[in-house]
């Protein structure tokens, strides 16, 4: 029930909300890999997404946590939600905005095309609307936005800019405007989700799992991974839900033998390589280096193995002591998904980079390096004597001016708010 309680000043409204309180049950961790002052956590499933009123237990099973709904709403509040998006079917993206918690802020980055159809126009008009009907603030920026790649330029972040001088393309590029909008906003945590996504349901669950995580973390140096329940693409009839994807299962396997060359024992810890649908605490994502293309999502893991697993000096001493968690949480909604890529783009578009991330890697031995090769030899991804090429990295948030990155954009924020049209408010595209 809620009670809006009008004061004098009309513009002054005091919102007073009752509501159920409720819980969700998720399996403790049964097994933690450390490797250094990274710990990973096994796959933990989702028990129950809505435990019921908040009441007090006799008897809890020490494998099951109970996190009780003002927890969740705590974290989600704290939250920016970043969906990268690129020419998708505006009801898709209507469905995943709609399943956004409210006190999540939404920052959408588009890469969409802007001539003939306008589909960035379609998109901002669309997210307007939902911000009109459900009273909240969301924000909009297209990946080539002008004043953006401006404010990059100005503080020295220019790596992630093309010969154009604008950002460039790739969802990776995207993440990152996402993040520094993120903690522009004042969030300590971002989350991202891909906007092809068939289930609204789905979409609710990711980010209700991402609080979860957040709250059995005890580092704030925090990862949440989602490894889907099914995956299945919409082709004709559903059919068949797959639990694994190819990209996917190589992924895991390598990135599990670079853990293995220093620890002497093969895990089998790591399901979450390439998952789209991930989570960070703003203190983590300020610290890493992305990569281009798809290997973003394999980088991130890489990149902490390599830099916090104990091969070499860390330097903050705050990771030192509190160390990295990277929680991987199994989802009960499947992920279902617009079926229109092609062997190519998934071998040698996702594939490719991918491994080229684990192969580069300092920690990868010549044992690995040679099954990486065998392996997009077999995928048609390389030629006979060929070695896949590093991805492009780019500098950690860190390493930018942030202040005076926030004196660029501040002025600039009225043209990406969604929240509503605002006169005389014009685009820098």
């Amino acid at each position: 029930m809620i009670y809006a309680q009008a004061c004098d000043n009309i513009r002054e409204v005091k919102i007073i909300k009752y509501r159920v309180e409720g819980e969700m049950r998720i399996e403790n961790p049964r097994y933690t890999e450390r490797f250094g002052s990274v710990k990973i956590n096994e796959v933990q499933r989702v028990i129950e997404l809505d435990s019921g009123r908040k009441r007090n237990y006799e008897k809890e099973l020490l494998s099951v946590r109970r996190i009780d709904e003002e927890r969740i709403r705590d974290i989600e509040e704290k939250m920016a939600i970043v969906l990268p998006i690129k020419n998708e079917n505006t009801k898709l993206f209507e469905g995943v905005i709609s399943a956004i918690p409210h006190d999540c802020l939404v920052i959408v980055v588009s890469n969409s095309q802007r001539m003939k159809i306008d589909k960035f126009k379609a998109e901002r008009e669309l997210l307007t609307h939902f911000c009109e009907l459900t009273q909240r603030e969301a924000f909009i920026v297209h990946q080539k936005d002008k004043g953006f790649a401006q404010a990059l330029k100005e503080v020295g972040y220019t790596d992630i800019l093309g010969n154009d001088g604008l950002v460039r393309d790739g969802k990776c590029e995207g993440m990152i405007i996402g993040i520094l909008m993120a903690k522009l906003l004042n969030k300590d945590y971002v989350g991202f989700i891909d906007t092809d996504n068939f289930i609204p349901g789905s979409v609710w669950e990711y980010v209700a799992n991402y609080a979860a995580g957040f709250n059995m973390a005890s580092s704030p140096y925090s990862m949440v991974r989602i490894l889907w329940k099914y995956k299945h693409h919409v082709d004709g009839e559903f059919r068949h839900f797959r639990k694994w994807g190819r990209v996917s299962s190589f992924s895991n396997q390598f990135v599990d033998a670079l853990i293995s060359n220093r620890t002497g024992f093969e895990p089998d810890i790591i399901k979450t390589a390439c998952a789209g649908e991930h989570a960070m605490s703003l203190k983590l994502a300020e610290l890493l280096p992305f990569a281009s293309g798809y290997a973003v999502e394999t980088y991130e893991l890489v990149y902490i193995l390599e830099k916090f697993g104990g091969s070499s000096p860390i330097a903050e001493r705050s990771i030192r002591d509190r160390g990295i968690e990277i929680f991987q949480i199994e989802t009960k909604n499947p992920h279902v998904h617009e079926s229109r890529k092609d062997e190519e783009h998934l071998t040698k578009k996702v594939l490719l980079p991918s491994l080229s991330a684990i192969y580069h890697s300092s920690l990868c031995e010549p044992g690995v390096k040679k099954k990486i090769l065998d392996t997009l030899l077999a995928q048609n991804c390389l030629k006979p004597n060929e070695e896949p090429s590093s991805p492009r990295i780019y500098p950690p948030i860190k390493t930018v001016d942030f202040n005076r990155f926030a004196e660029f954009i501040k002025p600039r924020l009225a043209n990406y708010s969604a929240a509503k049209e605002r006169k005389g408010s014009t685009s820098s595209l």
